[in-house]
């Protein structure tokens, strides 16, 4: 090999040397030089009206959730249509981890499957961390005559259509509570959606209807003990420690009705992992730590938490549980 070709050699050896120093050092310079998370507000959309359990316990959340994260973390209520609504504002929100949403699953796996949804649940979101299960009550109102569930199966069958059952809205839990007991049962029982569970507890206290379906909290459990409500079965994993007397759906023979609620923090898609992943450690210390847990505990829904991997499995899996019951009987959702 002539000296020249020899030098020519060296210098593109040295050049591609250069780049490549360059390419490593690129990625870290642009971190370096990436400003830091948050530096605004955060909003935190509740996908629910006021006054219920969910609003309740994202509130609780978003305290010390704003300590944690040196900036005000602001609560608003988008409530409507079970809660995909709010994740419709969510769908359209900036990937900055700047606005989040609080929800159960049930708008990204079981609304999508009944109805047209302005938002792919697939696609639109960022499941950052799972917060709390709650369990499902099945209470008499002052308009239900009966005394258990099984009077409540007796009445509907006695008279179709008669038999009045109200939930938080269409797609929610308490409506696939409702669709399982009546493909079960084989009942016509008629549906009442509500806009979230505030308004339907004013109106179950009044005797609109027979019978609601709804996340079980402190209020629900008051009106209980006071005798205004009655407890016919509750949708939990086992009976619930408040209420030992009271059956699980799943006691009763239903099985499939017997669901929980679970609840968890999103963010849009695209958003940073690095802040999904600060988002996640936080939102987990904080179900760690002795003020939140015990405020969960206390209002008797059961903490989750987790990587936002897990949570993401199970969205996945309740999805495809949600579209096995909607492919039996489209008709119980209508």
């Amino acid at each position: 090999m002539s000296t020249r070709m020899l030098l020519q050699r060296r210098r593109f050896v040295r050049r591609m040397g250069a780049l490549l120093a360059a390419s490593c050092a690129l990625p870290r310079l642009l971190h370096a030089a990436a400003p830091p998370w948050p530096q605004r507000p955060v909003r935190l959309i509740v996908v629910y009206p006021p006054g219920g359990v969910s609003d309740g316990m994202a509130r609780a959340l978003a305290e010390p959730l704003a300590q944690a994260l040196g900036v005000p973390v602001l609560v608003e209520n988008r409530a409507g249509a079970g809660g995909s609504v709010g994740m419709a504002v969510l769908a359209r929100a900036a990937p900055d981890g700047c606005t989040l949403a609080f929800s159960a699953i049930s708008p990204l796996t079981l609304q999508p499957l009944l109805a047209r949804v302005a938002y792919d649940p697939l696609r639109s979101f960022a499941p950052v961390a799972s917060v709390m299960r709650t369990p499902v009550l099945v209470v008499g109102t002052p308009a239900f005559a009966g005394r258990s569930f099984g009077d409540l199966v007796a009445m509907a069958r006695s008279r179709p259509g008669a038999l009045r059952w109200a939930s938080s809205g269409v797609a929610t839990i308490g409506h696939m509570v409702l669709a399982q007991v009546r493909m079960q049962s084989r009942t016509d029982i008629t549906h009442i959606p509500y806009q979230g569970g505030g308004p339907q507890l004013n109106d179950a206290l009044s005797g609109q209807f027979e019978v609601l379906s709804t996340n079980v909290a402190a209020q629900q459990l008051q009106y209980i003990e006071s005798g205004r409500l009655r407890a016919l079965a509750v949708g939990a994993p086992a009976r619930i420690e408040v209420l030992p007397s009271v059956p699980t759906l799943a006691e009763l023979g239903f099985e499939k009705a017997n669901r929980d609620s679970l609840f968890g923090i999103f963010a849009p898609a695209r958003t940073p992992t690095a802040v999904v992943q600060r988002l996640n450690a936080e939102i987990n210390r904080l179900l760690r730590s002795e003020p939140l847990h015990t405020r969960l505990r206390d209002a008797h829904n059961i903490p989750a938490g987790g990587p936002s991997e897990d949570f993401a499995r199970e969205i996945a899996i309740d999805r495809r549980r949600n579209r096995e019951l909607v492919a039996g009987d489209r008709s119980q959702f209508d």
